[in-house]
């Protein structure tokens, strides 16, 4: 790893915590593409998951009297029960092939937010445990699973207060799960823990600059703007 290599990584970090502290989401998403190609979808991933994780653990202390476990509860326990099968593809799968897989996800749910899709039934028990499953396999392969639950939240009657403190538990659920994960299939090495540590202080950064410059955008056009640019990252990538 040479020193272009950090100083993009740490570029790419920045940016996507200024992108998480506008909109609150897309952390991930703006990162792992990009990360899984500068250092490959098992390189990647763990950093990933690590910041995730940190950035999410603070929030938590101060959200926690908001959350809904009987919405979240299902969706954590299935994410958590599947984590391991996406593990199971991200040790077996071709890392060119993951890696536009990868990018492929990105594409996907950028569109899916830009039109504004939401799910239109109720939140019922089976649902949850589905799409809990989905994105817990999506989080091991991947490490971007939020959009399915995010979607899925969004279209709940719960104030966006809560909306965000139950993501905020299923993050640093499911991004725990997927460390453990990684770390009893021997994926999690000392260079990827060691890299997500170096980018933390510039993601940590982006989260605090963003937060502070929310109040400067129109949250909508931001999102637009923010998941047109994910886009055409990801198209970049997956024709690499």
């Amino acid at each position: 790893m040479d020193a272009t290599q950090l100083i993009a990584a740490g570029t790419i970090a920045c940016v996507a915590g200024v992108v998480r502290g506008i909109t609150g989401f897309g952390g991930a998403m703006v990162m792992t593409p990009p990360l899984a190609l500068l250092f490959g979808p098992r390189f990647a991933i763990p950093a990933v998951l690590l910041l995730e994780s940190l950035a999410a653990m603070p929030m938590l202390l101060h959200v926690r009297h908001l959350v809904r476990w009987r919405a979240i509860g299902p969706l954590l326990a299935a994410a958590c029960a599947t984590v391991p099968l996406g593990g199971y593809v991200l040790v077996t799968a071709d890392p060119l092939t993951l890696r536009r897989a990868i990018a492929l996800i990105v594409i996907l749910f950028s569109l899916l937010l830009l039109r504004g899709w939401r799910h239109h039934g109720t939140h019922r028990l089976g649902t949850s445990l589905g799409i809990g499953a989905l994105s817990g396999g999506m989080i091991g392969a991947t490490g971007i699973g939020g959009p399915p639950v995010v979607l899925y939240l969004l279209s709940g009657p719960d104030r966006i207060e809560v909306t965000r403190a139950n993501l905020t538990v299923y993050v640093v659920g499911t991004a725990i799960a997927a460390i453990v994960m990684l770390r009893l299939k021997g994926i999690l090495e000392l260079p990827a823990l060691l890299v997500g540590t170096g980018l933390a202080p510039g993601y940590y950064a982006g989260v605090v600059l963003g937060s502070r410059l929310f109040p400067r955008f129109s949250d909508t056009r931001f999102r637009q703007f923010t998941l047109l640019l994910l886009m055409l990252v990801s198209t970049g990538i997956l024709l690499a």
